[in-house]
């Protein structure tokens, strides 16, 4: 058992929006990676970062994403630093990984200055810009459909990936 689809992608993409959409139109459960760890935790992954630091909290990402992709069949989203970690992307080889890529000022604009995310916290834009340059080539890596989410609504990003997910070969 796998997951029908992996998303990935920088804070703001739309990971969790459309990937409970995307979970719906597919008719497939749907699992957030960062929940998941709040729900073993008991707190939320700001406070993990706080109170046990960021290397705590990419070893329980880790562990979870890889319970998830043996238990998960559904529609996975993956929180946007998941794919730093090699192992982890090792694993995201044998399923289907939609990057939704989004730019800076669409992905700032959703984000906010929300403090639930402790990487971006200080300079939002500058922290957040610099996480996408980081990540992108390791999120490029892993992608089998890369969608650009710039200027789409939620239902335009999820037919679109429902019909490249139905295509002989995903990596067009």
């Amino acid at each position: 058992m796998s997951p029908v689809a992996v998303l990935v992608g920088a804070p703001g993409a739309g990971k969790s929006t459309v990937g409970k959409r995307l979970a719906s139109a597919l008719k497939v459960s749907f699992a957030d990676s960062d929940h998941m760890i709040e729900e073993q935790a008991g707190m939320p992954v700001a406070d993990i970062f706080v109170t046990q630091g960021e290397p705590v909290f990419r070893e329980m990402e880790e562990k979870t994403i890889a319970n998830a992709l043996q238990d998960h069949d559904g529609v996975l989203s993956l929180g946007g630093g998941a794919i730093l970690n090699e192992r982890t992307r090792a694993l995201l080889k044998n399923v289907p990984v939609i990057w939704l890529d989004v730019d800076l000022s669409q992905a700032a604009k959703r984000v906010g200055m929300n403090q639930a995310r402790p990487l971006l916290l200080g300079d939002v834009r500058a922290n957040m810009n610099r996480l996408m340059k980081e990540r992108a080539p390791l999120y490029a890596e892993v992608a089998t459909i890369t969608i650009n989410t710039n200027g789409l609504k939620v239902r335009e990003v999820v037919e679109s990936i429902v019909k490249k997910l139905g295509t002989e070969d995903i990596n067009d």
